[in-house]
């Protein structure tokens, strides 16, 4: 614990950023209800994390950078991708929806897929994290928040005929590690844009043989290619595809379960594909999105058990029509459909379609308020029709942004907790999914502030405070259930004890955020960054049985990242302190503690006017012992180090 202090207390005395012209306190957004406005007039509380942070900070996955990001909490099974599950403001893991390029990533077979995002990170312009409801502009699984990843081909500003002669913008990046246990991880990539054209593309794969477990060892092999292209048509279409392919082969064992006897593996391997044709002129923009994902998953309990295998598949398309009547009024208007299907020995064959129409308008009132109406319409197969209204406010004023959002949120079970051990012919105990589930139910508002301070045109600051509540009903999780009550016992053994998936009455989340950016350049030669995030949770469950995810959440969670450069070296750090509720699996000698601070640090010396670097890094550099779920242990120490290149022009 007095590691912790040492660390925050060093760091919030000095604050500043790497790069202090590439870094906005206030930068523009797409995610709140998808027309471009600046952060401090959108009403909501959304951090903005620059691609190029993966780069300058020591993380070696998506999920890994998501980790440090103020108010996001990432619950890893394992290291480096393998597994993670992403919690908001206290939801569970299948109440935060991740986007892509505007479409929506969420596997219909499990929200434990979620951090599978299927773009490389050399292809990453930025990612915006939206903390609380989202429903009426995205639907079902918004309910926590919203991650949405934005590529820099899509974002791509690309130019018509006048400006053919433009010079090309090239950026390529490269980068290989190695360190104990086996561990070789690359990352490379590109982007190219001339004229009318943008392209990118790149590779990430993390490897180790891991560390020693009970009965295997803790191996991942984790890769993700993508590649994607924009092509301006004309001066008011273009158009703008992506394809990308992820494989994830790791070591599973307690990722699901606390048995002894499990020693589990699993295969995760996903393809993305997708396409948007887009219209924009003078006061008109209309886009047409669609989406397909296909997942294949193999997961082996133990050597002496059958497989599971499930392919899922999402189908979607999303129309979208954004008309400025005036300055100070807009509404965007659109369409989306879902088609989600899986096929499994597991858990069966079983198909879903959804319709839903939603509107936003966005008006502003004199030169500081702007006000944000929605309303979605979700009409789901087999469920039914579900109206969800949201408003935003939104008051800037000068240094101080006041703010404000209330609204209702709905999310829909997916495959695995509905069906999940309903096609096997016996079993023994473990999780078992329930048809018949209502779909989840809350209302959502929230109150924040924001202080922008500026001291120079180098030193900038942000405040950010929120309090925010959500008001849940009929809020799914697996409860231990004997044989005796479970409601069917076709293919249930007699003997077994079961987590059954139920609507859990109300559970009712309160909670303060605080959040601190800073832009500071020291001189000629010394810049600093510094992110910081607080959260504090506190959620009353009026079922008095104890669940498996809905108190898994950290009650008191604070993370930050930092990154220090001299001339040409630097050091970077990344660390997040937790607490939450203890619980124990003697069977397994497992444990989560009650409380657990993690570092990771990086040392790195550029040379050839920074083009080239080598670096040294040390995961959890103190060694602590934690897991963030049941009987999932996290590695200790973990030394490494490599070289990494860089070049724009």
């Amino acid at each position: 614990m007095s590691q912790f202090y040492i660390f925050c207390t060093g760091f919030c005395l000095v604050a500043g950023s790497l790069f202090a012209q590439d870094i906005s306190l206030d930068p523009v957004t797409v995610t709140s209800s998808i027309v471009e406005k600046r952060a401090s007039e959108t009403g909501r509380n959304i951090a903005v994390i620059k691609g190029e942070n993966f780069q300058n900070l020591p993380v070696h996955s998506i999920d890994d950078l998501l980790r440090y990001v103020p108010g996001v909490e990432i619950q890893a099974r394992g290291p480096m991708g393998s597994q993670s599950d992403i919690v908001l403001r206290g939801g569970t893991f299948q109440q935060v929806l991740v986007i892509l390029d505007g479409i929506r990533l969420n596997d219909p077979n499990t929200g434990h897929f979620n951090s599978y995002i299927p773009i490389s990170p050399a292809e990453i312009e930025r990612i915006e994290v939206l903390k609380g409801a989202s429903s009426a502009i995205y639907g079902s699984d918004a309910v926590g928040g919203v991650i949405h990843v934005i590529s820099k081909t899509f974002a791509s500003r690309l130019h018509g005929e006048t400006v053919e002669n433009a010079p090309a913008k090239t950026n390529v990046s490269a980068g290989i590690s190695a360190g104990q246990y086996g561990l070789i991880n690359a990352n490379a990539g590109g982007f190219y844009q001339k004229g009318r054209l943008a392209v990118s593309g790149g590779l990430l794969t993390n490897n180790a043989t891991g560390v020693q477990q009970r009965g295997i060892k803790g191996y991942f092999h984790n890769n993700t290619a993508s590649l994607s292209l924009n092509y301006q048509l004309s001066d008011a279409w273009n158009v703008a595809v992506r394809s990308s392919y992820d494989h994830r082969d790791f070591a599973a064992q307690n990722f699901y379960t606390v048995l002894k006897s499990d020693t589990a593996s699993e295969k995760v391997k996903s393809s993305w594909n997708q396409l948007r044709l887009g219209y924009k002129k003078n006061k008109t923009a209309f886009a047409f999105d669609a989406g397909y994902k296909f997942v294949e998953d193999t997961y082996l309990f133990n050597p002496h058990s059958i497989a599971n295998n499930s392919k899922s598949q999402l189908w979607q398309g999303l129309a979208t029509l954004q008309q400025e009547f005036t300055p100070a009024t807009s509404v965007i208007a659109g369409l989306n459909y879902q088609n989600k299907n899986i096929a499994s020995n597991d858990r069966g064959d079983h198909s879903l379609h959804q319709l839903a129409p939603f509107v936003s308008l966005v008006q502003r009132l004199g030169e500081s308020f702007t006000v944000t109406p929605s309303l979605r319409v979700d009409w789901r197969e087999s469920i039914g029709t579900e109206a969800v209204p949201q408003i935003t406010l939104s008051y800037k004023k000068d240094s101080w942004q006041l703010r404000g959002s209330a609204g209702k949120t709905i999310r829909d079970a997916d495959f695995t907790e509905r069906f999940n051990n309903y096609n096997k012919t016996l079993v023994a105990g473990g999780n078992v999914g329930n048809p018949y589930l209502k779909a989840e139910r809350s209302f959502s508002y929230e109150a924040g502030a924001d202080w922008f301070l500026t001291a120079n045109s180098a030193s900038q600051f942000k405040f950010s405070a929120t309090f925010f509540q959500r008001l849940q009903n009929d809020l799914i999780d697996y409860v231990t259930t004997p044989y005796a009550q479970m409601p069917r016992k076709d293919n249930l053994s007699s003997t077994g004890n079961f987590g059954l998936a139920l609507n859990i009455a109300e559970v009712n989340t309160t909670g303060f955020e605080f959040d601190i950016q800073s832009v500071n350049t020291i001189g000629s030669n010394q810049k600093l960054l510094f992110n910081a995030g607080l959260t504090w949770l506190d959620s009353k469950n009026s079922n008095q049985v104890p669940s498996f995810y809905v108190s898994s959440h950290a009650r008191f969670l604070t993370n930050f990242s930092a990154v220090y450069q001299v001339n040409n070296f630097s050091l970077s750090l990344n660390g997040l302190y937790k607490q939450r509720a203890a619980r124990e699996a003697a069977a397994i000698e497992a444990e989560i503690t009650k409380s657990y601070f993690v570092l990771n640090a990086r040392a790195e010396y550029a040379f050839l006017n920074k083009m080239l670097a080598f670096y040294v890094q040390a995961d959890n550099a103190f060694d602590k012992e934690y897991s963030d779920l049941l009987g999932s242990k996290m590695p200790g120490r973990w030394v490494m180090g490599g070289i990494r290149f860089n070049l724009t022009r």
